[in-house]
């Protein structure tokens, strides 16, 4: 019956003011260990629509690499960035967010696996497959991109050019959709700025992308996806 009055002895309190204070320790070393490893090297992510069809899915989640692009040289940005890349796009990057609501932001999706936060991500956060790179000339008959890299003489399909193979969804247009009207299939010659970078939805019907948004800089490039490991059944690199 002894241990029943441990609560009131100074050293069993003492040790359990200890064990408490070492679990805080711990939880904060994990936390910011945490913090730090998803900004610079891995995170997860999930597709929250079916922009990506056919190749991916509502549902789906990765790997992705989540090394700031903006703080590598042009060279190794491009490198690294490659055309059929999929990335996670940021448009709200240059948004401000004071610094105890993003450890409150970070810490609840630490918690609840990405789907819930506070700071207001929902809107500005997209999947999307980069189709040029910075300096290339592109144009865009039929819903789908030709492009031109920087010092080359002649311009081939993104398909050619892409790392990887990949397919699209084509929508069907109606006959009488001008050229000119938005989301019409087609796209007047442009060339990409030193640094800038096309991105489009796999599913080319009207989703936003580089054909509403215009092309992107590096700084909203959050993220390179780099495996698949849901569902199973699609397990591997997209």
């Amino acid at each position: 019956m002894a241990h029943k009055w441990l609560k009131y002895s100074y050293a069993a309190q003492k040790d359990q003011r200890h064990r408490i204070r070492w679990w805080v320790i711990l939880f904060t070393a994990f936390f910011l260990l945490y913090m730090a490893f998803s900004t610079f090297f891995f995170s997860a992510g999930v597709l929250e629509n079916d922009t990506m069809q056919p190749g991916l899915h509502k549902g789906d989640r990765f790997i992705l690499s989540s090394f700031v692009y903006r703080l590598l040289p042009d060279e190794a940005a491009i490198g690294s960035l490659r055309r059929g890349s999929i990335v996670l796009v940021d448009t709200g990057r240059g948004r401000k967010q004071g610094f105890v609501s993003g450890i409150l932001d970070t810490l609840i999706r630490f918690f609840t696996a990405q789907r819930i936060g506070v700071a207001g991500r929902e809107g500005h956060y997209f999947i999307k497959r980069v189709i040029a790179l910075p300096g290339d000339e592109i144009s865009m008959s039929n819903f789908v991109i030709r492009v031109k890299p920087s010092g080359s003489s002649y311009g081939l399909t993104e398909f050619e050019l892409a790392d990887r193979p990949y397919d699209v969804t084509i929508p069907q247009i109606p006959a009488l959709w001008d050229e000119s009207l938005p989301f019409s299939g087609y796209m007047e010659r442009m060339v990409l700025g030193e640094d800038e970078y096309f991105v489009l939805s796999d599913d080319r019907s009207g989703t936003n992308d580089s054909r509403t948004w215009g092309a992107i800089p590096i700084d909203f490039i959050a993220g390179k996806v780099l495996f698949r490991y849901w569902p199973v059944t699609r397990l591997g690199r997209p």
